[in-house]
């Protein structure tokens, strides 16, 4: 399943573009009230996954599956605040396209260490590293040839000052008027609401790194050698909290308008004893990671009318996105690219937003965090499709080297979708795992999730507690199985799909380093 890419090659481009807490359901063409005319159009030009699962509920680890094709704990990220491997990080699919001939590049949110840790150690994406990282530095990184990063993109935390930051944070600051724009991004423009980590932000959108990251993309693509097939990963960090689409995408979905889950209720009562645990318990670590964990990291129960308010400005941020992937997929048509390049529309996690009275992310997998959005356009690939199979975004590595005809420089748990796209294979189920520290939460957890085309499951292997949802009778997950003598056999069949994980799982690599 390969094409020319026009440069005397017959191997195919590949483009990469990724989200940030973005549910599998938030689409136009899902059903959602949320404008998203370019990612439905993409959807109905190529095929699409509706139970593409992420390998963890967090960034780190479920980008740095995204990059190797491996699980949380065999890459050894299991909880954020963690720095991938270096070694394992340039194994993964940059690398192996690097070495394959690829021009390289990632542009935007990488995210493969954290963002603070206490002291430098040695990763370009941290806080305290980024001054040694000069303005002439683009890499190389991870296995990319080409970078172009932001150290988180949430301006919650404000754009580090050179010569701190690295080049969003420079853009941002160059021309001496950051202070000021960090003055604007904080200002809440009308329709003003109490709803938690919620404003719309009067930063200019030309100021916004959404716009940052597909502006720098577009330049890429434009500058990029002509005689190399290419693999670009173009990555934004919305919609990830705090909810403050800027003016006037934040108005343009009314709260009025919008789609409210149909299960907003806190019933811990009905859940094994984490969920409770995983909210009310203080977060262990130094004091300002606590802090950030109690305040940035958690959301108290909302109103309805609050939700409504957090949801219109998420659907404006993944609207101000939708725009910017108009505008890649523009300039690939423009620079006479599109009919020879792969394009992969995918996101890190999801996010509860509202579900179970639940907003952000955490310990508990309801299908609003677990499932992502997976869109894949390309040479071969036939328009409107839909695939059920429950397949993993850590599968994107090994399709784009089968795309490509390049070899892994390392091993990998993912498999090719493209047999699966073709209709000669099928899957049966995916994996996701999750080790918490007592950092994260107040209590350690070890949780394995298996979801399958009917069902999902979750253990925590430490109290032997868990979870089993019949998703075909129950999409909400309002009853709890696990303890049901009629899913018995159910719950033994997706025990031994979690037992038989690959046998090369590495033990924590200890309690973070940063807050993440």
């Amino acid at each position: 399943m390969t094409a020319g890419d026009g440069n005397g090659t017959d191997r195919p481009n590949i483009l990469l573009i990724t989200s940030d807490q973005h549910r599998g359901d938030c689409f136009g063409f899902a059903g959602r009230a949320v404008q998203t005319p370019h990612l439905d159009a993409l959807a109905a030009a190529g095929t699409r996954f509706d139970a593409c699962i992420t390998p963890n509920l967090v960034c780190q680890p479920a980008r740095s599956s995204i990059l190797t094709g491996l699980l949380p704990l065999t890459h050894g990220l299991h909880d954020n605040g963690l720095a991938l491997d270096k070694g394992i990080g340039e194994a993964g699919f940059a690398g192996s396209l690097a070495a394959a001939g690829y021009a390289t590049a990632l542009i935007g949110k990488g995210h493969f260490a954290p963002a603070h840790p206490p002291e430098p150690i040695g990763w370009p994406e941290t806080v305290p590293d980024s001054a040694a990282y000069g303005e002439d530095w683009f890499g190389p990184y991870m296995g990319f040839d080409h970078v172009e990063m932001m150290i988180l993109g949430h301006l919650w935390f404000p754009p580090e000052e050179p010569p701190r930051g690295l080049h969003y944070e420079r853009w941002f600051h160059a021309d001496g008027l950051g202070t000021a724009r960090l003055a604007q991004y904080r200002t809440a423009l009308p329709p003003r609401t109490d709803a938690a980590q919620t404003w719309n932000s009067a930063l200019p959108v030309a100021r916004h790194n959404t716009t940052w990251a597909a502006d720098r993309a577009i330049a890429w693509l434009e500058a990029r050698d002509p005689g190399r097939p290419f693999c670009l990963w173009a990555s934004f960090a919305d919609p990830h909290h705090p909810f403050d689409a800027p003016a006037p995408w934040g108005r343009l979905h009314h709260p009025d308008a919008v789609d409210l889950p149909p299960h907003r209720t806190r019933d811990l009562d009905l859940r094994p004893w984490w969920h409770e645990a995983a909210l009310t318990r203080t977060p262990r670590g130094s004091a300002d990671a606590v802090r950030t964990r109690q305040t940035y990291s958690r959301i108290a129960p909302q109103t309805d009318r609050q939700l409504r308010a957090i949801i219109a400005n998420y659907y404006g941020m993944i609207a101000l996105i939708d725009h910017n992937v108009g505008r890649i997929l523009a300039a690939l048509e423009r620079l006479d690219l599109d009919r020879r390049t792969f394009v992969v529309f995918t996101a890190d996690h999801g996010d509860w937003l509202g579900d179970h009275g639940l907003i952000l992310k955490g310990p508990m997998p309801y299908e609003g965090l677990l499932r992502v959005g997976l869109i894949l356009r390309g040479p071969g690939l036939s328009a409107g499709g839909v695939r059920a199979d429950p397949v993993s975004t850590l599968d994107l590595p090994a399709t784009f080297l089968d795309w490509a005809g390049a070899s892994p420089l390392g091993p990998q748990h993912g498999r090719s979708l493209a047999p699966v796209i073709g209709g000669e294979e099928s899957r049966d189920h995916a994996l996701g795992e999750w080790e918490l520290l007592p950092n994260r939460v107040g209590v350690a957890l070890s949780l394995r999730t298996v979801r399958t085309a009917r069902h999902k499951l979750t253990l925590e292997l430490g109290s032997g507690a868990g979870e089993l949802y019949d998703l075909a009778e129950d999409p909400w997950e309002t009853t709890n199985r696990f303890d049901d003598p009629g899913c018995a056999a159910v719950r033994r069949v997706l025990t031994d799909m979690i037992r038989a994980r690959p046998d090369d799982a590495r033990p924590p690599a200890g309690a973070p380093i940063g807050p993440g």
